[in-house]
């Protein structure tokens, strides 16, 4: 019997050495502070391929100067009227195949009257061109030298992949059966059950993000579980935009120490009030521009969040820069005025004129 035992005891083991074998997956962990803090990302080495092998840059199109002014060859041209007629069609395709590859120019434009402003979708590109130059002029505490690109965002989509629009109220039938708080369901944002108000309160209001107090109890800490709950389902969202732990922005030995955090966490910083900024300054404001079939269930437009530029990269295209190619983006110039075309000369008497 004693035989039987050691001989079923050997085939587990057998069979749990070929699992351990062909479900391991091979991690890569990368250090960030000194040894024995805690400070390191740690991640598989397919997920690694697979965020690099979807962060890549499109081929970039030439933008040849060549031409007159498109403030003078186009009609209503209010943004990149100081560039040649090579740049601006150069801009314009590219444009195309960031923003709507499929659906190409008509996605924006009437057609036969290029210049008209009667579909949404051209009014809300030029106000979204606007702001990519405002990035990459005004908030480089943030985007650093980097900058962003129509393609950060939009990867070859009409919409973004990750946008988001304000939580509706909880249904009666829903609170009939108690107040659920806006969590304890699926929240696709951070992969939780926590609080799917986050966004508000964060990246659109401008509610204290801080619940760790710095003195012991008893003491002057307002911090309620739910506040708690707010932070931590924020703090989720960046790790599962960015594909980082948190250890990423903080010293797992003091977590609200900022002397001792990474200066990753100073960038995030920078980058939580970029985000609150674009969704109050420039997105909120064209809510009556978007059609119903664009708003939220509450009538709000589209907002930006974390995901929304990193798509689960640490930095956007692995941090690829596309600003050398495109340097019109890079930061908003003054538009020259539309000169009036030249009056045709008069004939001469010899050709017949008066």
């Amino acid at each position: 019997m004693s035989g039987l035992k050691q001989t079923a005891l050997g085939m587990v083991a057998f069979f749990i050495l070929l699992m351990v074998v062909f479900w391991f997956e091979p991690t890569r962990t990368t250090q960030l502070g000194f040894d024995g803090v805690g400070m390191q990302v740690t991640d598989t080495v397919e997920r690694m391929e697979d965020r690099a092998a979807g962060n890549v840059p499109p081929p970039a199109l030439p933008l040849t100067k060549s031409g007159d002014l498109s403030v003078n060859a186009y009609k209503n041209v209010q943004v990149l009227g100081h560039l040649s007629t090579g740049e601006f069609v150069g801009m314009m395709n590219s444009i195309t195949a960031w923003v709507s590859p499929q659906q190409g120019c008509a996605y924006c434009h009437v057609d036969g009257d290029l210049a008209s402003d009667a579909l949404y979708t051209k009014v809300v590109s030029r106000r979204m061109l606007q702001m990519t130059m405002h990035i990459n002029e005004d908030l480089k505490s943030h985007v650093k030298e980097t900058g962003v690109t129509c393609w950060t965002c939009h990867r070859g989509e009409p919409v973004p992949r990750y946008i988001w629009h304000e939580e509706a109220p909880q249904d009666v039938l829903a609170a009939s059966l108690g107040y659920n708080a806006e969590q304890n369901r699926f929240n696709g944002d951070n992969g939780t059950s926590l609080p799917r108000t986050a966004f508000e309160q964060f990246l659109l209001g401008d509610t204290s993000i801080r619940v760790q107090t710095n003195t012991a109890l008893p003491g002057e800490n307002h911090s309620s579980i739910k506040q708690t709950e707010w932070t931590y389902s924020l703090m989720m969202h960046f790790s599962r935009s960015l594909g980082v732990n948190c250890t990423y922005c903080h010293n797992s030995r003091a977590w609200e120490n900022w002397s001792e955090s990474p200066a990753t966490r100073a960038t995030a910083w920078h980058g939580i009030r970029m985000v609150r900024h674009l969704n109050n300054e420039w997105l909120a404001p064209l809510t009556d521009v978007f059609p119903p079939n664009r708003l939220g269930p509450n009538g709000d437009g589209p907002k930006l969040n974390c995901a929304t530029c990193h798509q689960g990269a640490y930095k956007p295209l692995m941090g690829k820069s596309m600003l050398p190619d495109f340097p019109p983006l890079a930061r908003a110039m003054p538009q020259p005025p539309r000169t009036a075309p030249a009056a045709p000369a008069p004939a001469s008497p010899a050709a017949g004129g008066p």
